[in-house]
C-alpha cells in the first residue's frame, strides 16, 4: 500500500473524528449558555453554529499551524525520524477524539487543547524521552485551572451585578433595559471582535496592529448596538406572561444580545479552535508528502473544510449532553445571567491575548456561569456537578496522554505491515 495515501487518508479520518469531539464538547460549552438559558433552542444553536463555526474554521482558521502545538515539543527530535512523527501525531488526534468522546458521552466540559497537548506529551515521552517535553509548558497549563475559571468568575459577577443594579432591582426594568442593554451590547460584540482578531483574523494574513484592531473593534460594536437598539424597541410588552414573571419581556431584550453573542463567539472559537483538529493533519501531510519534519505546515482549504464540518456535526449528533451540563446543570440560566457569563468569558479571553496569561476558553466560560451564580449566592450552584467538572479538567492531560501511548504503539506495530502489503 502507498504509505502517503495512508498516512493523508488516515490524517483526514482522525482529524475529522477531533473535529467531531470539538464540536461535542467544546462548541456545545460555548453554545451551552445560550440554549440553557433559553435564548436559543438547540435547533436554532446548531444554525448558528454551522453557520459561524464553518466561517471562522474556514475563513479565518487558515493559519501557519505550528506542528507541535503550543510548542509542547521539539520537532527537530524528530528530523532522522518522519515516520514516528507522523505515527505519533496520528496517535494525538486519536487519543483526543477518544477522550473527547468519554467526556462528552458523560457531560464533561474539558478543554480540547489540553486534551490534543496531553496526547503530545504522552507520545512524546515513548517515541524520543522525558526530556523531549517542554515542562515549563504543561506547568502553565495547569496554572490555567486556576486563573481561567477564576478570573471569569469575578468578571460574570460583577456584571451580573451591575445588571441588577441597572435593570432588575428597579421600578421600571423594560425602559432601563431599553436604555442601557444596548451598552451591553456595544461592550460584548467589541470584546468579541477583539478576540477574534487577536486569537482567529491574525492568521489570515491581515497586518493589524493593536489600535487597527480597537478602532474596528469599536466601529463593530456602533453598529451592532445601534441595530440592537432598533430590534429591542420593537419588542412588544407581554402582560399575560408578565403576571407569571415579572421580568419575562426584560428577559426576552437579553434574548435578543444572546443571539448576538452567540454568534460571535461562534465565529471567534471556529477560527482559533479548529487548530487543535487541523494542526496535526497539517502536520502528518506536510511530512508524508515533503518526507521532512517542518516547524510550520501551511493549512490546504480541504483540511479547513474538514474541520468545520466535523466541528458542525459533533454539535448537532453529540453535544447535547455538555449542552446539559453547562446550560441547566451547574446553575439556572435566564438570558440575562447567560449574556453576564459570555460577556465575562469574552473580556477574559481579550485579557489572556494581549498579556499571555495561560487560559483554556473552556474552563473560562465554566467559571463565568460560576460566577453568575455566586452572585445569587452558593445555593444556587450545584456543587456536585461543579466536583465532577473539576475532577474531568484535573484528568484530562493524563488521559490524553495514556490514550496517545496505546495508540502510538498500536500504529507503530499495525501500519508498518499494512505498507508492506
Amino acid at each position: 500500500m502507498d504509505p502517503l495515501h495512508l498516512y493523508i487518508g488516515l490524517a483526514a479520518l482522525f482529524g475529522l473524528f477531533m473535529a467531531w469531539g470539538i464540536g461535542a464538547n467544546d462548541v456545545a460549552n460555548a453554545m451551552a449558555t445560550s440554549i440553557g438559558s433559553g435564548a436559543l433552542t438547540i435547533r436554532q444553536a446548531l444554525i448558528v453554529a454551522a453557520i459561524f463555526e464553518f466561517a471562522g474554521a474556514v475563513l479565518a482558521g487558515g493559519e501557519v499551524t505550528s506542528t507541535i502545538r503550543k510548542g509542547m515539543v521539539d520537532a527537530t527530535l524528530f528530523a532522522d525520524q518522519p515516520e514516528l512523527f507522523i505515527y505519533g501525531m496520528l496517535a494525538t488526534l486519536l487519543a483526543a477524539g477518544t477522550w473527547l468522546l468519554i467526556a462528552s458521552r458523560n457531560g464533561w466540559p474539558v478543554s480540547t487543547t489540553h486534551s490534543i497537548v496531553g496526547a503530545i506529551v504522552g507520545f512524546a515521552v515513548v517515541a524520543v524521552g522525558v526530556d523531549a517535553v517542554k515542562w515549563s509548558k504543561v506547568g502553565s497549563i495547569v496554572m490555567s485551572w486556576v486563573i481561567s475559571p477564576l478570573t471569569a468568575g469575578i468578571i460574570a459577577f460583577f456584571v451580573f451585578s451591575s445588571i441588577q443594579w441597572l435593570i432588575l432591582a428597579r421600578d421600571n426594568p423594560l425602559e432601563r433595559a431599553r436604555r442601557y442593554a444596548p451598552f451591553y451590547v456595544f461592550v460584548s460584540v467589541m470584546l468579541i471582535a477583539l478576540v477574534t482578531m487577536f486569537k482567529g483574523l491574525k492568521h489570515v494574513g491581515l497586518d493589524l496592529d493593536v489600535w487597527e484592531s480597537y478602532a474596528i473593534a469599536i466601529i463593530c460594536g456602533l453598529i451592532v448596538a445601534l441595530v440592537s437598539k432598533i430590534s429591542i424597541n420593537r419588542i412588544q410588552v407581554d402582560k399575560e406572561a408578565n403576571k407569571d414573571f415579572h421580568y419575562h419581556t426584560v428577559e426576552r431584550v437579553f434574548a435578543v444580545l444572546m443571539v448576538v453573542t452567540a454568534a460571535a463567539m461562534a465565529f471567534a472559537h471556529g477560527s482559533n479552535d479548529v487548530a487543535n483538529a487541523i494542526g496535526p493533519v497539517a502536520a502528518v501531510v506536510s511530512t508524508a508528502q515533503q518526507g521532512v519534519v517542518g516547524s510550520d505546515s501551511n493549512v490546504s482549504v480541504w483540511i479547513l473544510i474538514l474541520g468545520g464540518i466535523g466541528i458542525v456535526v459533533g454539535l448537532g449528533t453529540y453535544g447535547r449532553h455538555v449542552i446539559r451540563t453547562v446550560g441547566t446543570n451547574i446553575t439556572q440560566l435566564t438570558p440575562s445571567r447567560g449574556f453576564a457569563a459570555s460577556i465575562a468569558a469574552a473580556f477574559t479571553i481579550v485579557v489572556a491575548s494581549g498579556t499571555g496569561m495561560p487560559i483554556s476558553t473552556t474552563h473560562t466560560l465554566i467559571g463565568a456561569v460560576l460566577g453568575v451564580g455566586m452572585a445569587r449566592g452558593i445555593s444556587a450552584i450545584n456543587l456536585g456537578v461543579v466536583g465532577r467538572i473539576f475532577l474531568s479538567w484535573i484528568t484530562t492531560i493524563p488521559a490524553g496522554a495514556g490514550l496517545a501511548v496505546i495508540f502510538f504503539f498500536l500504529l507503530q506495530a499495525i501500519l508498518p505491515i499494512l505498507i508492506s502489503s
